[in-house]
């Protein structure tokens, strides 16, 4: 079998292909994007937008027409070319790497220092045979790109397609940090970046731009763009694209399966890694009925690793690189209160209400640190998705630590590890639930004052439990939430990573909360009611279908407030 390598970290569609590297089949979208002339798709970061540019770079630049075949002969679209494959100019422009500034002035000498040798490197350099006499000498980045593109009518050249790369993520930076008088001025009135919109336009217009590809995170700076591109044409919401980034359960399956086979890793581990990656990985939803996806770029990291430790599971299973900086979530809320009510709604109920007119309507700066469109905001930045017509949720259990860990942050709850490591300590030997949740309820919930049990419940519980179990002892143990099984979702569950001793033993655990009123009745109960021993059952059931080999055992815990709580197991 072939042994594939696993392209994290690789953004170049020709060394992917070229090199070895395994490739989920993408280019179908191709002809389906040729069916906008101007379209905007904004995705999370860490989706793949980059590589994906890259792809059309590949796919449309009339310098590459001799190596089609071997970039796309296998491919959909090397099986179903549009026509219009090697027949532009492309300009791919990227405007992650200009740097944000005090003032308008200098804002726009880095803009023109990234765009400005971009373009000259385009007329001068790659496409040089056809502007023989062409004189780059253009000081602003509009005047240069609309010299090229007049150039290019008075000559009947080949065209351009164009392809912007992270649009806003300039314009972003200056909203993350407070420069909003600057992020107005940008986008207003005849600012440099208006005017190099406008000669888009106008090139579109004049189809000296045949083509065009836009990526971003957020739709504010587009909408506030607008009377100046009012052409943009936002496919992000689109049913026949909304899987163009982020990998589908099939194309997952089929990329576990391959890289099983070609480096020969033991079958017996892949139902483990399925768990591991739907619970971590999973979960992203960009319409209401569409299937959840894969965040690609997250996926590819943990196979990385995975395939670089010969077939063992990374200890660190959260890439550092999808954390948004708490700041983000500050300033969103526009202060620490509102921050705190947000993830206090997130942590405690799980959900955020939204509606789908939000999601139809223009997005402008302004309705983005509005608190009914923090749900609209969250989603375009990834941290929450879709759970149908009217919430978002959290989409995986990645995203339920670094939001239960903000929470913990901004309330001064995470507490030094020389509280906790006592219990976690005393797990390792004797693996008891008792012993970790005593801990937890004595030293994590101890910190709460007496009122704060009344607002508590079941979803609060397993969170910060989870949380907190996952932060001390996942070099040995990996956790879920709300496990899916054919029989429903497992509340809790812990299992021993493969080669470790406590390896194929797992234990399952159905949590309740009740308030303290009823705190007398519930501690004196000798079982569990019946209905909540019959679900742990049916879901240790279903969990021994898909790991025969692993011993299970199930608790249910009843949580009594601050009075108390009872553990049995089943």
């Amino acid at each position: 079998m072939r042994s594939y390598k696993i392209p994290y970290a690789v953004m170049n569609y020709a060394k992917l292909r070229e090199e070895g590297y395994y490739y989920v089949d993408k280019s179908r979208y191709i002809a389906e994007l040729e069916k906008y002339q101007v379209p905007v798709f904004l995705r999370p970061r860490r989706f793949g937008k980059s590589l994906f540019c890259t792809m059309l770079d590949y796919y449309y630049d009339l310098n590459e027409a001799d190596r089609f075949e071997s970039l796309f002969g296998d491919t959909w679209i090397g099986q179903h070319p549009t026509g219009r494959q090697n027949s532009y100019m492309v300009l791919h422009l990227d405007f992650s790497i200009v740097s944000v500034r005090e003032n308008l002035n200098e804002l726009e000498r880095a803009f023109d220092a990234v765009i400005i040798p971009k373009i000259r490197g385009f007329a001068e350099v790659t496409y040089k045979e056809f502007f023989t006499d062409f004189k780059a000498d253009s000081q602003s980045s509009s005047d240069l790109l609309s010299n090229i593109l007049t150039y290019i009518s008075l000559n009947d050249l080949p065209p351009i397609y164009l392809i912007i790369d992270e649009y806003d993520n300039f314009t972003n930076q200056l909203i993350t940090s407070f420069k909003d008088n600057l992020y107005s001025e940008l986008t207003t009135g005849d600012s440099f970046l208006r005017t190099f919109f406008k000669v888009i336009k106008e090139g579109v217009k004049a189809q000296g731009i045949a083509g065009t590809f836009i990526t971003g995170v957020l739709p504010i700076t587009m909408d506030d763009l607008t009377s100046g591109f009012n052409i943009a044409q936002m496919v992000t919401l689109q049913p026949g694209l909304v899987n163009m980034l982020g990998f589908t359960y099939e194309e997952t399956e089929t990329y576990l399966q391959a890289i099983f086979d070609g480096y020969g890793f033991d079958k017996a581990l892949l139902p483990e890694v399925r768990q591991i990656i739907r619970n971590n990985y999973d979960g992203y939803r960009f319409l209401p009925n569409a299937n959840p996806i894969y965040n690609s770029t997250i996926l590819t990291y943990f196979l990385s690793d995975f395939t670089i430790n010969n077939g063992t599971i990374p200890d660190e299973l959260i890439d550092e690189n999808l954390r948004t900086d708490l700041g983000w979530i500050r300033r969103l809320t526009l202060g620490e209160e509102r921050a705190k009510e947000m993830l206090h709604q997130l942590v405690y109920e799980g959900t955020l209400g939204y509606t789908r007119e939000m999601m139809k309507s223009k997005f402008t700066r302004e309705q983005f640190f509005q608190k009914e469109f923090y749900p609209i905001s969250l989603f375009y930045l990834g941290m929450t998705t879709l759970a149908d017509n009217f919430d978002m949720i959290l989409p995986n259990n990645t995203m339920r630590t670094i939001f239960v860990d903000y929470y913990n942050t901004l309330n001064d709850l995470r507490g030094t590890a020389d509280k906790y490591i006592g219990f976690f300590k005393q797990f390792t030997k004797d693996h008891s639930i008792e012993t970790l949740f005593e801990g937890y309820y004595r030293v994590y919930l101890g910190q709460f004052p007496a009122q704060s049990f009344d607002k508590m419940n079941e979803n609060f519980i397993r969170n910060t439990f989870y949380e907190l179990c996952n932060r001390y002892l996942s070099s040995e143990y990996l956790f879920a939430l709300e496990q899916n099984y054919p029989s429903g979702r497992a509340d809790w569950e812990i299992t021993g990573r493969p080669g470790t001793s406590y390896h194929k033993n797992k234990q399952i655990v159905e949590f309740k909360y009740f308030p303290s009123k009823e705190a007398k009745r519930i501690l004196a109960l000798e079982a569990p009611h019946t209905e909540d021993v019959d679900q742990v059952r049916r879901y240790a059931a279903d969990a021994k279908e898909i790991f025969p080999e692993f011993h299970i055992r199930r608790f249910v815990i009843y949580v009594a407030a601050n009075k108390g709580y009872r553990i049995w197991e089943v």
